[in-house]
């Protein structure tokens, strides 16, 4: 997290219901300048609600949310020029090129220099090779990056996306992650997504969001060490009795658990997702062992953890 950064949202409270139904559950926190931050949740866990009344799309039942210090329910108009907005499943006009469907929203934007923005959009979303086609024709990656380039042709401080990957293959997705990446030193991104890849890989921070309530909020790295079986130790026993190892791990102060695998391997898994190959290696005594490897633990094992009996 970039700590020393300038804040550029600032949630507190933030609350909605649809009915009975109260999808964002008094939800606080900040991002700052700098940050790319991973809502993560299940389908209904709020990603998308939270969004747009981030955007002011949505008018909250309570709370209140400023951006750039503005504050949203005051001044929508002004914080719309500071937000760069891609929804899931943007829409756009399809009959459209690319060059006129990115000059349309910078007129709609009012923008004073529509040829510098539009060339400047095209070379960062990389999409000069396909500017005179249109929207309907281009493959479900380049339809991502059109949506991403609307959002950023007024070059604003904050980045909502929601879903920006979702439906794309592998290789569409790693260009689409990169591209984010590629985005985040000078402003902030807030993105919403369930596969928990993308937060490894283009968050340096993470929330997981359950029934409209913040469950964690960490940086990935820090919610990977939580998870289950982090630094689990698992080898081969070549000579000697398997259980019987387990047998010595699991009598040690810093074993969660050992056990013997179905396939005839050993896991000592270490309390607090610590690393102790050392101490299983030196409580494997007299056996000899082989094919020796660390666990590293998983965000989407601790995703299930945390929320498991929370959200179905």
């Amino acid at each position: 997290m970039s700590e020393d950064g300038e804040v550029l949202i600032a949630v507190s409270d933030l609350t909605k219901h649809y009915g009975p139904i109260r999808a964002v559950d008094g939800i606080s926190f900040e991002v700052r300048r700098g940050d790319v931050l991973g809502f993560l949740g299940p389908n209904g866990a709020g990603k998308t609600t939270a969004m747009k009344m981030i955007t002011g799309f949505l008018e909250p039942d309570r709370g209140s949310v400023t951006v750039a210090g503005i504050d949203v329910g005051a001044d929508r108009l002004a914080v719309s020029r500071q937000i760069g907005y891609l929804p899931e499943d943007a829409p756009a006009y399809g009959e459209m090129s690319v060059e006129a469907f990115l000059r349309f929203i910078a007129e709609a934007r009012e923008l004073e220099d529509a040829d510098e923005a539009i060339e400047a959009v095209l070379d960062t979303a990389h999409l000069r090779s396909v500017r005179g086609q249109t929207v309907e024709t281009l493959s479900k990656g380049y339809k991502r990056r059109v949506g991403l380039a609307q959002a950023l042709i007024h070059d604003p401080d904050v980045l909502i996306l929601d879903e920006p990957t979702d439906g794309l293959d592998p290789n569409q997705k790693a260009v689409v992650q990169d591209l984010i990446s590629s985005l985040s030193s000078d402003r902030c991104i807030v993105l919403s997504t369930h596969i928990l890849d993308e937060a490894e890989r283009v968050c340096n921070r993470a929330v997981i969001l359950s029934e409209g309530r913040i469950l964690v909020d960490s940086t990935p790295e820090d919610l990977v060490s939580q998870a289950p079986g982090h630094n689990a130790v698992r080898f081969r026993v070549t000579e000697g009795d398997a259980a019987e190892v387990a047998a010595r791990l699991a009598e040690a102060e810093w074993c969660v658990a050992a056990r013997v695998l179905p396939g005839g391997e050993v896991e000592a898994e270490p309390a607090g997702g610590e690393n102790r190959l050392n101490e299983v290696l030196a409580a494997v005594g007299e056996h000899r062992v082989a094919d020796v490897r660390v666990r590293e633990g998983r965000l989407d094992e601790l995703f299930r953890d945390v929320t498991r009996g929370v959200a179905a």
